[in-house]
């Protein structure tokens, strides 16, 4: 999962637990990948790639394995569910028009994660933003696309902020640059009606913005932005999220991830405390 640059469907967060529980289970039942590969009459190329979340969880497949790795029936049916569950293509499939493959498992880390922490020097967090940023940003963005397309990856983005209002949503913790509040996106009105969005996120209980200002000078993070992801599943690792123009890189390699951990905490000292937010929002509105 270290690199999202390649091509293909990307599997939902399911489908990457049940992909590494059946490595476990392989690896408790102390069967090789060549053994698993012979009791289905596959490759061990395709036995790496279940585990590895990078094909679906083809049920007959799954249903012999967890027989020879001696997983009692009544697990297996369990298993079997989810499995079927972790197939069915994610919400944002229907978006798959507009959405890059290698953004498409963001969306689904996004999705499930039960802390997000971001570090953005350029733009509104796309989970904050209102309506007619996204726009202006889309349009700046993909300046050759038609209107209807722009549309759709508006309609994209805003239903991902549906995840902030569902009672399991993820705790927010977002640090921003002061230049992204000073950047005039679509023009005044639309800034602030930004800035007055980023006030009301403020209210909600698992958001927490910070501001790092100018005058805090260089720091850790400068290099450009980054994703951080925390899951409910002990399968799952902690993720790191980077892109560029054309792809994006998700790391989750312990070494990487504490990395960029021990980075945030430092930002977090830098910038304004969150208790500061509201004042300094406040402040830049009157200068709009």
């Amino acid at each position: 999962m270290s690199d999202g640059r390649s091509g293909g469907s990307a599997p939902t967060v399911l489908r990457m637990v049940l992909g590494k529980r059946l490595r476990q289970l392989r690896e408790q039942a102390g069967v090789s990948f060549d053994e698993a590969a012979g009791i289905i009459d596959v490759t061990p190329l395709t036995v790496r790639r279940m585990e590895k979340a990078e094909v679906g969880l083809r049920i007959p497949y799954v249903r012999e394995l967890l027989a020879a790795y001696g997983v009692a029936p009544g697990e297996i049916d369990d298993f079997l569910a989810l499995a079927r569950k972790a197939n069915e293509p994610g919400w944002w499939y229907k978006y798959r028009d507009v959405l890059p493959d290698w953004f498409s498992a963001y969306v689904s880390l996004e999705s499930e994660a039960t802390v997000i922490r971001v570090y953005e020097p350029h733009y509104v967090p796309g989970l904050l933003q209102t309506h007619d940023y996204t726009a202006a940003l889309m349009r700046v963005g993909f300046p050759n696309e038609p209107r209807e397309d722009i549309e759709r990856r508006v309609a994209l983005r805003m239903r991902r902020q549906d995840l902030l209002a569902k009672p399991e949503s993820p705790a927010l913790w977002a640090i921003v640059e002061e230049t992204v509040l000073r950047r005039p996106v679509g023009g005044a009105e639309v800034m602030r009606a930004q800035i007055d969005r980023l006030v009301e996120a403020c209210d909600l209980p698992k958001v927490r913005i910070q501001v790092m200002r100018h005058s805090a000078g260089a720091h850790p993070g400068a290099f450009g932005p980054f994703h951080y992801f925390r899951f409910g599943f002990s399968e799952l690792p902690d993720v790191v999220y980077t892109e560029s123009l054309v792809g994006a890189v998700y790391a989750d390699q312990p070494a990487e991830v504490v990395t960029y951990l021990e980075v945030l905490d430092r930002m977090t000292v830098q910038a304004e405390p969150v208790s500061r937010t509201r004042e300094i929002l406040a402040e830049l509105r009157k200068e709009l």
